[in-house]
């Protein structure tokens, strides 16, 4: 249940991370709401994945998930350029969550 909540923490991390650079400084009411409502719930999920997992690689994957998706959601919305390279490297870092999960 651990590695569940940990992974949905990492995509509101994405959220937060997205809904932040649309707030525009905090100027903006709706993205700044998102931002504070994805931020709690994120650090909630990462905070309750941890007593059961280890600091180190809870706080990797959670980075790790919240990154890729908030780069993937760049790429796919315009925000951002598409290339090989850059895509080969998201799966890298998906790889890598992967591997902390089935290496004990």
């Amino acid at each position: 249940m651990s590695w569940l909540v940990l992974i949905v923490a990492g995509v509101f991390e994405a959220v937060w991370a997205t809904a932040l650079g649309r707030s525009e400084g905090f100027t903006r009411l709706g993205p700044t709401v998102v931002f504070a409502v994805a931020l709690v719930i994120s650090m909630a999920g990462l905070g309750y994945a941890m007593r059961e997992l280890p600091v180190g690689t809870s706080y990797a994957v959670w980075v790790a998930v919240g990154a890729s998706l908030t780069v993937a959601y760049a790429m796919a919305t315009g925000t951002e350029p598409v290339s090989l390279a850059r895509v080969l490297l998201i799966l890298g870092i998906v790889g890598c969550v992967v591997g902390l999960k089935v290496v004990p």
